[in-house]
């Protein structure tokens, strides 16, 4: 099996999702190193890329250590959108990618991201614009619909490929159910079953047992690790490693954790400064010291971190 997006060809289509505030440049890093085999940025704003916000300069950052990357654009307005997929497929993006599922409050009432679900024409204009406009390929990724009243998928997927998209990813949620209660594997199915392009499943892969169901009870071309990769760059090594062989490979050690967390926060401390990484780094380390001894005051510990050396003492001192 594997799973091809325009010309890059992924052996087992093992997708690390876009995660605002957790797939920075460095997390990608750490992934690939572990057997992911394609990664999404954080998602960016194509208004705030127009009007040369400074902050997107960073989210646009690749290195290519990582690998394929996919760029991530959210926004609603289909010149904006198409404009800027065209200035970005020059750039050493393998994909452009669409936020049509993001839940947060702010985005959907600017009419963006899983607000885009309940307007498939602008979602239509939007994505013909893009497509139309860049030289790369253009992926989307929604949800199983707004809410339990309008479970869409099926017709947004066929939308989607009549524009010409190059892939789907669908989050097995509604907009309302946000990131709670069990994802709807079956509605990826049925989407796999309408439509002709690439179907990407995602939603409650913690496991390499979780991707492999997935895969069977599907049919779908690739998986998303999301929430199931905070804290858990390793998830890429097993995913890879029981597809191929069947056979679940050991858990990370205490010491490869602690390795992970501190070459994590190191490199974040490069690329963002040490300020700035150590506060990002509480909540990584909160996710990588989930079930390790101790882990309630471990939090309060964490919490107090403020330097590369308090980083480095903590994560040492764990299980001494």
């Amino acid at each position: 099996m594997s799973l091809t997006i325009g010309d890059t060809v992924l052996k087992h289509g093992i997708i690390l999702a876009p995660m605002a505030g957790v797939t920075d440049l460095p997390f990608r890093l750490l992934c690939r190193e572990q057997g992911c085999e394609m990664s999404v940025t954080e998602m960016v704003s194509a208004k705030a890329i127009l009007y040369g916000n400074k902050n997107t300069g960073e989210l646009l950052r690749t290195d290519p250590r990582e690998g394929p990357v996919a760029v991530q654009l959210f926004g609603s307005d289909p010149d904006i959108m198409a404009e800027i997929a065209r200035r970005l497929s020059d750039g050493p993006y393998a994909a452009i990618d669409v936020n049509m599922g993001c839940p947060v409050p702010k985005i959907v009432n600017n009419g963006e991201g899983s607000a885009l679900m309940r307007d498939l024409k602008r979602a239509e204009a939007v994505l013909s614009a893009m497509v139309r406009a860049s030289k790369k390929p253009v992926t989307v990724k929604f949800r199983k619909g707004f809410n339990d009243q309008s479970v869409n998928a099926v017709d947004f997927a066929r939308m989607a490929e009549s524009c010409g998209v190059a892939a789907a990813a669908v989050h097995g949620r509604t907009r309302e159910q946000y990131y709670s209660g069990k994802a709807d594997w079956d509605i990826i199915r049925q989407v796999k079953e309408a439509v002709k392009i690439p179907v990407i499943g995602n939603g409650d892969i913690f496991t390499a047992e979780d991707g492999r169901r997935m895969l069977e009870e599907t049919g779908c071309d690739g998986i998303m690790a999301a929430r199931g990769a905070k804290g858990n760059p390793w998830i890429f090594r097993e995913l890879a490693q029981y597809l191929e062989t069947g056979k679940m490979p050991e858990r990370p050690t205490l010491a490869e954790r602690q390795e992970m967390i501190l070459r994590h926060g190191r490199m974040l401390a490069d690329y963002k400064g040490e300020q700035a990484a150590m506060r990002e780094m509480r909540g990584h380390m909160a996710w990588y010291t989930k079930g390790m001894p101790h882990a309630a005051s471990l939090r309060n510990q964490i919490n107090q971190v403020e330097s590369l050396e308090d980083m480095e003492r903590l994560i040492s001192s764990i299980g001494q």
